[in-house]
């Protein structure tokens, strides 16, 4: 049951964490148009554009990026001010223990977790298909396409599809072959074209100019010229033209099956789309592990007052966030399992929230 002054503290808390969040939008808006004005000005994007279309739709990506920050300066700011003022100190002489002066603080921080995951998982990919449309169009920056020449997928057990490049803006594959194999690995039908796109409308891929050729057993051939082609395969536009930054675009559901659709189709270079996967669940965890870092380590008066506390915070909060950044890489090149790179920041400092707050005086 939350007393009258647990309640004090999480109206405090929630309207500092959302003054803080504004603030930052605000902030990283200003810096973010300052920085890339002469690309929307060079590349012809219109101003009513970018502040009508791409910096809302960037607003949850900030959102989500900022929010374990503006949770844990919260956190500091205001445990830092209650042990200041020594109203930490009375409660605690009255009995009121570290563990339940956290409760208010963890009751927000399960709920922001929470929210978070949904946040991220199913309201930032919308949002983030856009932003990510426009500086593609518009950006020099904009994220770069994995696969670009010499592109192999399998379509399934037996049947390869080839393009020697892959044109994601048309959705059209350059010099593509579809070929197929027996059990025993034997070519049994080859289909070359000199294009073949994808017909959103029919859902089918569309071989222009191709020639296919199909081999007997008896080393003989057929050969069949055909103007145009239509066939259905399980490989999509997306298996050929990845980008670094589409499963940000891409729900938790849509992402997992976009993994999946690329294993089956035998791609490389899987490392930074389960990086990006993974962290939809870890990342939000982010909030309770600085909560539980934040109030321990902020409920100790110390000299120099409420500066010394924030430039404490801050320091924190960096090398938190650097460290994500720092072990990320390592998951992108499959140096480190995608999966630890993304939980292993969130475990280390999962561990330095319990020392703190075992350590800290009660």
């Amino acid at each position: 049951m939350l007393t009258t002054f647990d309640r004090h503290i999480l109206k405090r808390f929630v309207l500092s964490v959302t003054l803080l969040i504004a603030a930052l939008i605000v902030f990283f808006i200003v810096l973010h148009y300052v920085e890339f004005v002469d690309d929307f000005m060079d590349r012809g994007a219109r101003m009513r554009e970018v502040f009508l279309v791409y910096y809302p739709n960037y607003v949850p990506e900030i959102i989500k990026l900022t929010t374990p920050l503006a949770v844990f300066m919260s956190c500091v700011y205001l445990t830092g001010r209650l042990a200041q003022q020594l109203q930490l100190a009375a409660l605690q002489t009255s009995g009121v223990s570290l563990q339940r002066l956290l409760l208010p603080y963890l009751s927000a921080a399960v709920v922001i977790t929470g929210f978070m995951f949904w946040f991220n998982g199913y309201v930032v990919p919308g949002t983030n298909a856009v932003r990510l449309d426009f500086e593609e169009r518009y950006m020099k920056d904009a994220p770069r396409q994995i696969d670009v020449n010499h592109i192999h997928r399998q379509e399934r057990p037996g049947t390869v599809v080839t393009v020697s490049y892959f044109d994601r803006a048309s959705d059209m594959g350059h010099t593509a072959s579809l070929q197929r194999y027996d059990s025993a690995q034997r070519l049994t039908e080859r289909i070359d074209a000199v294009r073949m796109q994808w017909i959103d409308s029919l859902r089918v891929w569309r071989f222009q100019s191709a020639v296919r050729r199909k081999f007997g057993t008896d080393g003989g051939e057929t050969r069949t010229v055909m103007p145009v082609f239509d066939t259905t395969l399980t490989v999509f536009p997306l298996d050929f033209a990845r980008s670094e930054k589409d499963v940000e675009s891409m729900t938790i559901p849509a992402a997992s099956e976009y993994i999946e659709s690329l294993k089956r189709a035998g791609a490389d270079n899987l490392g930074q789309a389960r990086v990006q996967y993974y962290s939809k669940f870890s990342y939000p965890l982010a909030s309770f592990i600085l909560v539980l870092i934040g109030v321990p380590m902020s409920a100790v008066r110390r000299r120099g007052g409420q500066a010394i506390q924030i430039g404490i915070g801050l320091a924190t909060a960096f090398i938190y966030l650097a460290l994500i950044k720092f072990i990320e890489p390592f998951g992108y090149t499959e140096a480190l399992s995608p999966i630890v790179a993304s939980w292993l920041p969130h475990g280390i400092f999962l561990g330095v929230g319990l020392l703190v707050l075992v350590g800290t005086r009660k």
